[in-house]
Protein backbone atom coordinates (compact mmCIF):
# COMPACT_ATOMS: atom_id res chain seq x y z
CA UNK A 1 0.00 0.00 0.00
CA UNK A 2 1.13 3.60 -0.73
CA UNK A 3 0.62 6.55 1.21
CA UNK A 4 0.43 9.83 0.15
CA UNK A 5 0.75 13.97 0.12
CA UNK A 6 -1.43 16.05 -0.28
CA UNK A 7 -0.50 17.08 -3.95
CA UNK A 8 -0.46 13.37 -5.23
CA UNK A 9 -3.75 12.44 -3.66
CA UNK A 10 -5.27 15.60 -5.78
CA UNK A 11 -3.54 14.13 -9.04
CA UNK A 12 -4.90 10.97 -8.18
CA UNK A 13 -8.47 12.08 -7.67
CA UNK A 14 -8.08 14.70 -10.79
CA UNK A 15 -6.95 11.70 -12.86
CA UNK A 16 -10.13 9.37 -12.03
CA UNK A 17 -12.36 12.65 -12.50
CA UNK A 18 -11.20 13.50 -15.90
CA UNK A 19 -9.58 10.59 -16.95
CA UNK A 20 -11.90 7.55 -15.82
CA UNK A 21 -14.67 9.38 -16.01
CA UNK A 22 -16.06 9.88 -12.59
CA UNK A 23 -17.18 12.52 -11.39
CA UNK A 24 -16.13 14.27 -8.18
CA UNK A 25 -19.96 13.70 -6.86
CA UNK A 26 -19.80 10.71 -7.08
CA UNK A 27 -16.29 10.55 -5.26
CA UNK A 28 -17.77 12.47 -2.17
CA UNK A 29 -21.05 10.43 -1.94
CA UNK A 30 -18.56 7.28 -1.90
CA UNK A 31 -16.22 8.95 0.87
CA UNK A 32 -19.31 9.95 2.76
CA UNK A 33 -21.43 6.49 2.49
CA UNK A 34 -17.98 4.65 3.56
CA UNK A 35 -17.84 6.38 6.55
CA UNK A 36 -21.65 5.69 7.34
CA UNK A 37 -20.67 2.71 6.99
CA UNK A 38 -18.15 2.33 9.64
CA UNK A 39 -20.30 4.46 11.84
CA UNK A 40 -23.20 1.50 11.53
CA UNK A 41 -20.94 -1.08 12.47
CA UNK A 42 -19.94 0.54 15.66
CA UNK A 43 -23.07 2.54 17.21
CA UNK A 44 -26.31 1.46 17.52
CA UNK A 45 -29.31 3.44 15.68
CA UNK A 46 -30.29 5.04 19.26
CA UNK A 47 -26.68 7.12 19.26
CA UNK A 48 -27.18 10.75 19.08
CA UNK A 49 -24.22 12.42 15.91
CA UNK A 50 -23.15 15.72 15.34
CA UNK A 51 -21.64 16.44 12.31
CA UNK A 52 -19.21 19.01 11.89
CA UNK A 53 -18.89 21.03 8.77
CA UNK A 54 -16.92 23.00 7.31
CA UNK A 55 -16.97 24.55 4.01
CA UNK A 56 -14.58 23.14 1.77
CA UNK A 57 -14.60 19.17 0.17
CA UNK A 58 -14.40 17.38 3.72
CA UNK A 59 -17.18 19.71 4.62
CA UNK A 60 -18.89 18.11 1.58
CA UNK A 61 -17.92 14.43 2.89
CA UNK A 62 -19.87 15.64 5.87
CA UNK A 63 -23.02 16.64 4.27
CA UNK A 64 -23.38 13.39 2.93
CA UNK A 65 -22.98 11.61 5.98
CA UNK A 66 -25.46 13.31 7.88
CA UNK A 67 -28.31 12.73 5.55
CA UNK A 68 -27.27 9.29 5.17
CA UNK A 69 -26.88 8.39 8.56
CA UNK A 70 -30.47 10.11 8.53
CA UNK A 71 -31.56 7.50 6.40
CA UNK A 72 -30.55 4.80 8.34
CA UNK A 73 -32.60 5.98 11.09
CA UNK A 74 -29.53 8.04 13.51
CA UNK A 75 -30.50 11.13 15.83
CA UNK A 76 -28.24 13.70 13.58
CA UNK A 77 -27.34 17.29 13.78
CA UNK A 78 -25.35 18.85 11.18
CA UNK A 79 -23.75 21.91 12.07
CA UNK A 80 -22.06 23.63 9.17
CA UNK A 81 -19.42 26.16 9.94
CA UNK A 82 -18.20 28.74 7.35
CA UNK A 83 -20.15 30.60 4.88
CA UNK A 84 -22.81 28.99 2.32
CA UNK A 85 -22.02 31.79 -0.31
CA UNK A 86 -18.31 30.34 -0.35
CA UNK A 87 -19.39 26.83 -0.71
CA UNK A 88 -18.75 25.91 -4.24
CA UNK A 89 -18.42 22.76 -6.73
CA UNK A 90 -19.04 18.86 -5.30
CA UNK A 91 -19.59 20.08 -1.53
CA UNK A 92 -22.32 23.15 -3.05
CA UNK A 93 -24.07 19.93 -5.01
CA UNK A 94 -23.91 18.08 -1.83
CA UNK A 95 -25.17 20.79 0.82
CA UNK A 96 -28.15 21.60 -1.98
CA UNK A 97 -29.31 17.74 -1.58
CA UNK A 98 -29.48 18.21 1.71
CA UNK A 99 -31.32 20.81 2.33
CA UNK A 100 -33.52 20.10 -1.02
CA UNK A 101 -34.71 17.27 1.61
CA UNK A 102 -35.36 19.50 4.31
CA UNK A 103 -33.48 18.29 6.86
CA UNK A 104 -32.07 19.79 9.95
CA UNK A 105 -29.61 21.79 9.84
CA UNK A 106 -27.54 24.03 12.28
CA UNK A 107 -25.15 27.12 10.97
CA UNK A 108 -22.98 28.50 13.05
CA UNK A 109 -22.26 32.00 13.92
CA UNK A 110 -19.52 33.85 15.18
CA UNK A 111 -20.41 34.27 18.76
CA UNK A 112 -22.80 32.21 18.86
CA UNK A 113 -22.64 29.62 22.01
CA UNK A 114 -25.47 26.25 20.39
CA UNK A 115 -22.29 24.72 19.32
CA UNK A 116 -20.86 23.76 22.40
CA UNK A 117 -24.57 22.80 23.67
CA UNK A 118 -24.22 20.56 20.63
CA UNK A 119 -21.06 18.95 21.36
CA UNK A 120 -21.66 18.23 25.28
CA UNK A 121 -25.12 16.81 23.85
CA UNK A 122 -23.88 14.50 21.13
CA UNK A 123 -22.39 10.53 21.69
CA UNK A 124 -20.40 11.04 18.91
CA UNK A 125 -18.85 13.78 16.97
CA UNK A 126 -18.19 13.54 13.20
CA UNK A 127 -15.00 15.43 11.77
CA UNK A 128 -15.62 17.10 8.48
CA UNK A 129 -14.26 20.35 8.94
CA UNK A 130 -11.05 21.21 7.80
CA UNK A 131 -9.46 17.98 6.36
CA UNK A 132 -6.58 17.26 4.28
CA UNK A 133 -5.97 21.26 3.34
CA UNK A 134 -4.52 22.70 6.88
CA UNK A 135 -1.24 24.61 6.82
CA UNK A 136 -0.52 26.28 9.98
CA UNK A 137 -2.01 27.50 13.04
CA UNK A 138 -6.46 26.64 13.26
CA UNK A 139 -7.52 29.42 13.46
CA UNK A 140 -10.75 30.75 15.39
CA UNK A 141 -13.73 29.70 15.47
CA UNK A 142 -12.24 25.79 14.53
CA UNK A 143 -9.91 26.25 17.05
CA UNK A 144 -12.28 27.26 19.95
CA UNK A 145 -14.40 24.14 18.56
CA UNK A 146 -11.46 21.58 18.47
CA UNK A 147 -10.87 22.54 21.62
CA UNK A 148 -14.75 22.02 22.89
CA UNK A 149 -14.56 18.47 21.08
CA UNK A 150 -11.19 17.22 22.66
CA UNK A 151 -12.36 18.64 26.26
CA UNK A 152 -15.46 16.39 25.47
CA UNK A 153 -14.02 13.44 25.30
CA UNK A 154 -16.65 11.99 23.18
CA UNK A 155 -15.99 9.38 20.49
CA UNK A 156 -14.97 11.56 17.19
CA UNK A 157 -14.53 10.07 14.16
CA UNK A 158 -12.59 12.44 11.65
CA UNK A 159 -13.34 12.30 7.96
CA UNK A 160 -10.06 11.64 6.27
CA UNK A 161 -7.43 13.73 8.36
CA UNK A 162 -8.29 15.15 11.76
CA UNK A 163 -8.81 19.18 11.68
CA UNK A 164 -5.87 20.73 12.60
CA UNK A 165 -3.38 17.86 11.05
CA UNK A 166 -0.99 18.84 8.31
CA UNK A 167 -1.44 16.05 6.58
CA UNK A 168 2.13 16.24 4.76
CA UNK A 169 4.38 16.65 7.54
CA UNK A 170 1.84 15.29 10.42
CA UNK A 171 2.55 19.26 12.28
CA UNK A 172 0.20 20.04 14.56
CA UNK A 173 0.57 23.62 14.89
CA UNK A 174 -1.49 24.90 17.61
CA UNK A 175 -4.68 22.67 17.99
CA UNK A 176 -5.81 19.51 16.35
CA UNK A 177 -9.10 16.95 16.74
CA UNK A 178 -8.11 13.65 18.93
CA UNK A 179 -9.93 10.97 17.23
CA UNK A 180 -10.95 7.77 18.12
CA UNK A 181 -10.89 6.99 14.79
CA UNK A 182 -10.33 8.31 11.42
CA UNK A 183 -11.56 7.36 7.91
CA UNK A 184 -9.13 7.97 5.29
CA UNK A 185 -9.97 7.66 1.27
CA UNK A 186 -8.42 6.09 -1.07
CA UNK A 187 -4.17 5.66 0.63
CA UNK A 188 -3.41 6.39 3.99
CA UNK A 189 -1.60 9.94 4.55
CA UNK A 190 2.15 10.40 4.97
CA UNK A 191 1.17 12.77 7.98
CA UNK A 192 -0.30 9.51 9.96
CA UNK A 193 2.83 8.24 10.32
CA UNK A 194 5.28 11.41 11.21
CA UNK A 195 5.21 14.13 13.50
CA UNK A 196 2.23 14.59 15.91
CA UNK A 197 0.11 12.36 13.26
CA UNK A 198 0.39 9.12 15.72
CA UNK A 199 -0.59 11.10 18.51
CA UNK A 200 -4.41 12.42 17.01
CA UNK A 201 -5.40 9.63 14.30
CA UNK A 202 -6.29 7.22 16.67
CA UNK A 203 -7.21 4.03 14.95
CA UNK A 204 -7.29 4.34 11.44
CA UNK A 205 -8.79 2.86 8.06
CA UNK A 206 -8.40 3.74 4.50
CA UNK A 207 -12.37 3.23 2.24
CA UNK A 208 -12.34 2.35 -0.94
CA UNK A 209 -13.85 5.62 -2.68
CA UNK A 210 -13.17 4.58 -6.82
CA UNK A 211 -9.85 5.83 -6.82
CA UNK A 212 -7.72 2.94 -7.75
CA UNK A 213 -4.23 2.42 -6.25
CA UNK A 214 -2.87 1.56 -10.06
CA UNK A 215 -3.24 5.63 -10.25
CA UNK A 216 0.28 5.25 -8.73
CA UNK A 217 1.92 2.93 -11.14
CA UNK A 218 0.62 5.07 -14.41
CA UNK A 219 1.45 8.71 -13.09
CA UNK A 220 4.47 7.02 -11.28
CA UNK A 221 3.76 9.23 -8.45
CA UNK A 222 7.02 8.88 -6.54
CA UNK A 223 5.07 7.91 -3.01
CA UNK A 224 6.64 5.67 0.18
CA UNK A 225 5.13 1.84 0.68
CA UNK A 226 3.53 1.40 3.93
CA UNK A 227 5.13 -1.97 5.26
CA UNK A 228 2.44 -4.47 6.14
CA UNK A 229 2.33 -8.16 7.29
CA UNK A 230 2.37 -9.59 3.51
CA UNK A 231 5.17 -7.72 2.73
CA UNK A 232 7.13 -9.14 5.67
CA UNK A 233 6.03 -12.68 5.33
CA UNK A 234 6.82 -12.56 1.66
CA UNK A 235 10.70 -10.91 2.73
CA UNK A 236 11.24 -13.58 4.92
CA UNK A 237 14.26 -15.66 3.96
CA UNK A 238 13.36 -19.44 2.74
CA UNK A 239 14.29 -22.16 5.15
CA UNK A 240 16.63 -24.95 3.03
CA UNK A 241 14.90 -28.47 4.44
CA UNK A 242 18.58 -29.88 4.71
CA UNK A 243 20.30 -26.87 4.76
CA UNK A 244 23.35 -26.60 7.36
CA UNK A 245 24.74 -23.93 9.73
CA UNK A 246 26.99 -22.72 6.78
CA UNK A 247 23.80 -22.61 4.19
CA UNK A 248 22.12 -20.27 6.40
CA UNK A 249 25.25 -17.89 6.88
CA UNK A 250 27.75 -16.38 9.08
CA UNK A 251 27.94 -12.85 10.27
CA UNK A 252 30.92 -11.15 12.28
CA UNK A 253 30.08 -8.99 15.22
CA UNK A 254 32.54 -5.94 15.79
CA UNK A 255 31.91 -4.08 18.86
CA UNK A 256 31.35 -4.37 22.59
CA UNK A 257 33.37 -2.54 25.36
CA UNK A 258 33.97 -2.70 29.17
CA UNK A 259 31.26 -0.46 29.30
CA UNK A 260 28.71 -1.90 26.61
CA UNK A 261 28.92 -5.68 27.29
CA UNK A 262 25.70 -6.32 26.56
CA UNK A 263 25.15 -4.65 23.35
CA UNK A 264 26.74 -7.11 21.24
CA UNK A 265 24.89 -9.82 23.21
CA UNK A 266 21.59 -9.05 22.41
CA UNK A 267 22.79 -8.54 18.40
CA UNK A 268 24.12 -12.34 17.95
CA UNK A 269 21.07 -13.85 20.65
CA UNK A 270 18.59 -11.71 17.95
CA UNK A 271 20.76 -13.58 15.08
CA UNK A 272 20.36 -16.85 16.44
CA UNK A 273 16.80 -16.44 17.09
CA UNK A 274 15.80 -15.14 13.50
CA UNK A 275 17.99 -18.35 11.59
CA UNK A 276 21.26 -17.35 11.54
CA UNK A 277 23.53 -20.36 10.65
CA UNK A 278 26.43 -18.77 12.77
CA UNK A 279 27.92 -15.76 14.61
CA UNK A 280 31.46 -15.04 15.68
CA UNK A 281 31.64 -12.00 17.95
CA UNK A 282 35.06 -9.99 17.69
CA UNK A 283 35.03 -8.11 20.90
CA UNK A 284 37.43 -6.74 23.69
CA UNK A 285 39.44 -9.60 25.55
CA UNK A 286 38.53 -7.70 28.75
CA UNK A 287 35.19 -8.68 28.14
CA UNK A 288 35.96 -11.76 26.85
CA UNK A 289 34.94 -14.00 29.92
CA UNK A 290 31.47 -12.14 30.49
CA UNK A 291 30.69 -12.05 27.10
CA UNK A 292 31.55 -16.04 26.39
CA UNK A 293 29.64 -17.12 29.80
CA UNK A 294 26.48 -15.71 28.74
CA UNK A 295 26.69 -16.31 25.01
CA UNK A 296 27.20 -20.21 24.28
CA UNK A 297 25.84 -20.11 20.47
CA UNK A 298 28.62 -17.90 19.38
CA UNK A 299 32.03 -18.47 18.30
CA UNK A 300 34.58 -15.74 19.40
CA UNK A 301 37.50 -13.87 18.39
CA UNK A 302 38.77 -12.18 21.50
CA UNK A 303 40.50 -9.00 20.24
CA UNK A 304 43.59 -6.96 21.88
CA UNK A 305 42.12 -3.90 23.58
CA UNK A 306 43.29 -0.75 25.27
CA UNK A 307 41.29 -0.18 28.76
CA UNK A 308 38.46 -2.10 27.44
CA UNK A 309 38.20 -0.64 24.12
CA UNK A 310 39.13 -2.79 20.69
CA UNK A 311 42.51 -1.65 19.18
CA UNK A 312 42.32 -0.42 15.24
CA UNK A 313 45.19 -2.58 13.91
CA UNK A 314 43.03 -5.81 15.68
CA UNK A 315 40.88 -5.35 12.81
CA UNK A 316 43.86 -6.02 9.81
CA UNK A 317 44.79 -9.20 11.34
CA UNK A 318 41.07 -10.56 10.58
CA UNK A 319 40.13 -13.25 7.92
CA UNK A 320 36.58 -11.67 6.18
CA UNK A 321 36.21 -13.77 3.53
CA UNK A 322 34.62 -16.45 5.85
CA UNK A 323 31.44 -14.07 6.68
CA UNK A 324 28.76 -13.10 4.47
CA UNK A 325 27.89 -9.99 6.80
CA UNK A 326 29.83 -7.47 8.93
CA UNK A 327 28.76 -5.74 12.21
CA UNK A 328 29.92 -2.56 13.12
CA UNK A 329 29.33 -0.69 16.17
CA UNK A 330 27.07 -2.70 18.99
CA UNK A 331 28.53 -1.46 22.10
CA UNK A 332 31.62 -0.61 20.74
CA UNK A 333 31.75 2.86 22.47
CA UNK A 334 33.86 6.23 21.54
CA UNK A 335 37.22 5.76 23.05
CA UNK A 336 38.71 3.33 20.42
CA UNK A 337 40.08 4.88 17.01
CA UNK A 338 36.65 4.04 15.51
CA UNK A 339 37.76 6.46 12.69
CA UNK A 340 40.67 4.17 11.73
CA UNK A 341 38.43 0.79 12.41
CA UNK A 342 36.14 2.01 9.25
CA UNK A 343 39.12 3.12 6.73
CA UNK A 344 40.20 -0.82 7.49
CA UNK A 345 37.19 -2.58 6.73
CA UNK A 346 36.07 -0.30 3.82
CA UNK A 347 40.03 -1.43 2.69
CA UNK A 348 39.52 -5.45 3.53
CA UNK A 349 36.16 -6.24 2.73
CA UNK A 350 35.22 -6.91 -0.83
CA UNK A 351 31.68 -7.53 -1.26
CA UNK A 352 30.06 -8.51 2.52
CA UNK A 353 27.42 -7.04 3.29
CA UNK A 354 28.26 -4.04 6.03
CA UNK A 355 25.71 -3.02 8.51
CA UNK A 356 26.62 0.39 11.12
CA UNK A 357 24.75 0.79 13.80
CA UNK A 358 25.66 2.54 17.30
CA UNK A 359 28.81 4.02 18.14
CA UNK A 360 29.47 2.92 14.46
CA UNK A 361 27.69 5.64 12.97
CA UNK A 362 29.27 8.50 15.47
CA UNK A 363 32.56 7.15 13.45
CA UNK A 364 30.93 6.80 9.74
CA UNK A 365 29.58 10.57 9.17
CA UNK A 366 33.63 11.23 8.86
CA UNK A 367 33.40 8.49 5.63
CA UNK A 368 30.41 9.06 3.81
CA UNK A 369 32.31 9.88 0.67
CA UNK A 370 33.74 6.74 0.76
CA UNK A 371 31.01 4.77 0.88
CA UNK A 372 29.72 5.10 -2.80
CA UNK A 373 33.18 3.06 -3.93
CA UNK A 374 32.36 0.31 -1.81
CA UNK A 375 31.36 -2.74 -4.06
CA UNK A 376 29.09 -4.73 -1.25
CA UNK A 377 25.57 -3.19 0.75
CA UNK A 378 26.13 -0.81 3.34
CA UNK A 379 23.08 -0.74 5.85
CA UNK A 380 22.96 1.93 8.34
CA UNK A 381 20.47 1.75 11.50
CA UNK A 382 20.58 5.70 12.93
CA UNK A 383 18.16 6.69 16.00
CA UNK A 384 17.10 10.42 15.25
CA UNK A 385 20.62 11.39 17.32
CA UNK A 386 22.49 9.57 15.47
CA UNK A 387 21.22 10.41 12.30
CA UNK A 388 21.47 14.33 13.32
CA UNK A 389 25.25 13.27 13.64
CA UNK A 390 25.31 12.08 10.35
CA UNK A 391 23.75 14.42 8.25
CA UNK A 392 24.92 17.99 10.76
CA UNK A 393 21.22 18.60 11.32
CA UNK A 394 19.63 18.96 14.36
CA UNK A 395 17.15 16.16 16.23
CA UNK A 396 14.46 18.66 15.93
CA UNK A 397 15.37 19.49 11.69
CA UNK A 398 15.65 15.23 11.43
CA UNK A 399 12.28 14.76 13.12
CA UNK A 400 10.32 17.63 11.21
CA UNK A 401 10.88 15.99 7.71
CA UNK A 402 11.80 12.36 8.54
CA UNK A 403 11.02 10.61 5.50
CA UNK A 404 12.85 13.50 2.85
CA UNK A 405 16.02 13.58 5.32
CA UNK A 406 16.51 9.61 5.08
CA UNK A 407 16.04 9.59 1.47
CA UNK A 408 19.03 11.93 0.57
CA UNK A 409 21.18 10.43 2.56
CA UNK A 410 20.21 6.63 1.37
CA UNK A 411 20.31 8.16 -2.24
CA UNK A 412 23.22 10.66 -1.97
CA UNK A 413 25.87 7.92 -0.27
CA UNK A 414 24.26 4.85 -2.50
CA UNK A 415 22.96 2.88 1.06
CA UNK A 416 20.09 1.13 2.46
CA UNK A 417 19.30 3.22 5.76
CA UNK A 418 16.78 2.23 8.32
CA UNK A 419 15.63 5.30 10.41
CA UNK A 420 14.53 4.43 13.77
CA UNK A 421 11.75 6.04 15.72
CA UNK A 422 8.24 5.99 16.75
CA UNK A 423 7.52 5.05 12.83
CA UNK A 424 10.44 3.81 11.50
CA UNK A 425 11.64 5.03 7.99
CA UNK A 426 13.43 2.30 5.39
CA UNK A 427 15.29 4.42 2.43
CA UNK A 428 17.27 2.56 -0.30
CA UNK A 429 19.97 3.48 -2.79
CA UNK A 430 17.74 4.06 -5.29
CA UNK A 431 15.08 6.63 -3.07
CA UNK A 432 12.73 4.29 -2.54
CA UNK A 433 11.15 4.75 1.07
CA UNK A 434 8.77 2.62 3.12
CA UNK A 435 7.15 3.36 6.59
CA UNK A 436 6.73 1.13 9.32
CA UNK A 437 3.44 2.11 11.23
CA UNK A 438 3.88 -0.58 13.78
CA UNK A 439 5.44 -0.41 17.36
CA UNK A 440 4.82 0.76 20.76
CA UNK A 441 6.97 2.73 24.06
CA UNK A 442 8.10 -1.34 25.14
CA UNK A 443 10.24 -0.74 22.49
CA UNK A 444 12.32 2.34 24.40
CA UNK A 445 14.76 0.62 26.27
CA UNK A 446 18.56 0.02 26.03
CA UNK A 447 19.36 -2.89 23.95
CA UNK A 448 16.38 -2.73 21.50
CA UNK A 449 18.28 -1.12 18.54
CA UNK A 450 20.79 -3.91 19.00
CA UNK A 451 18.38 -6.88 18.57
CA UNK A 452 17.02 -4.93 15.58
CA UNK A 453 20.52 -4.73 14.33
CA UNK A 454 20.72 -8.37 14.81
CA UNK A 455 17.48 -9.26 13.11
CA UNK A 456 18.73 -7.66 9.90
CA UNK A 457 22.06 -9.34 10.29
CA UNK A 458 20.32 -13.09 10.29
CA UNK A 459 18.12 -12.16 7.81
CA UNK A 460 20.45 -10.44 4.96
CA UNK A 461 23.09 -13.27 5.90
CA UNK A 462 20.57 -15.86 4.89
CA UNK A 463 19.23 -14.05 2.01
CA UNK A 464 21.66 -11.37 0.31
CA UNK A 465 18.77 -8.79 -0.39
CA UNK A 466 19.06 -6.13 2.08
CA UNK A 467 15.65 -4.07 1.39
CA UNK A 468 13.93 -7.65 2.39
CA UNK A 469 16.14 -7.65 5.62
CA UNK A 470 15.10 -4.89 6.84
CA UNK A 471 11.52 -4.97 5.81
CA UNK A 472 10.85 -8.71 7.76
CA UNK A 473 13.65 -7.01 10.62
CA UNK A 474 11.56 -3.94 11.37
CA UNK A 475 8.53 -5.53 11.08
CA UNK A 476 8.69 -8.69 13.24
CA UNK A 477 10.53 -6.42 15.87
CA UNK A 478 7.57 -3.96 15.92
CA UNK A 479 4.95 -6.10 15.91
CA UNK A 480 6.86 -8.51 18.75
CA UNK A 481 6.71 -5.10 21.00
CA UNK A 482 3.06 -4.74 19.95
CA UNK A 483 2.28 -8.30 21.18
CA UNK A 484 4.28 -8.82 24.40
CA UNK A 485 2.55 -5.27 25.53
CA UNK A 486 -0.51 -6.55 25.20
CA UNK A 487 0.48 -10.07 26.76
CA UNK A 488 1.42 -8.19 29.93
CA UNK A 489 2.36 -4.36 29.71
CA UNK A 490 4.69 -2.25 27.80
CA UNK A 491 6.48 -1.36 30.93
CA UNK A 492 8.41 -4.47 31.45
CA UNK A 493 8.90 -5.66 28.18
CA UNK A 494 12.67 -6.26 27.64
CA UNK A 495 15.16 -6.93 24.84
CA UNK A 496 15.10 -10.30 25.73
CA UNK A 497 11.61 -10.89 25.52
CA UNK A 498 12.05 -9.33 22.06
CA UNK A 499 14.28 -11.75 21.00
CA UNK A 500 12.67 -14.81 22.59
CA UNK A 501 9.03 -13.94 20.74
CA UNK A 502 10.94 -13.31 17.25
CA UNK A 503 10.84 -16.92 16.44
CA UNK A 504 6.97 -17.51 17.79
CA UNK A 505 5.89 -14.70 15.19
CA UNK A 506 8.11 -16.37 12.33
CA UNK A 507 6.63 -19.66 13.17
CA UNK A 508 3.15 -18.09 12.16
CA UNK A 509 3.96 -17.53 8.92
Amino acid sequence: MYVADQKSMQIMDRYTMEQLGLPGVVLMENAGNAVVQEILCDYPKNTRVLVLSGQGNNGGDGFVIARRLIDFGYDVSLCFIGNEEKLKGDAHIHYQVYQNRRLPLYVYRAGEEDIFFHIQSADVIVDAMLGTGVSGEVRSPFYEIIQAVNESHKDVISVDVPSGLNSNTGEVANIAIKAKKTITFALPKIGFFVGDGPKVIGEWKVADISVPDSIVEILQLPLPKLLDAETAKTSLPKRVKHGHKGTFGHCLIIGGSKYYVGAPIYTAKAAFHSGIGLVTLAIPETIYSQVAGTCHESLFLPLPDTNGSIDCKALENIDYSKFKTIVFGPGLGRECDGDAMIQILLEKLTTQTLIVDADGLYFLKNHLNQLQHYSGDIIATPHPGEMATLTGKTVAEVEADRLETAKHLASTYGIYLLLKGHRPIIATPKGELWINPHGNDALGKGGSGDVLTGLIASLVSQQKDPLKAMLSASYYHATAAEELGKETSNYGVTPMDIIHAIPVLFGRT
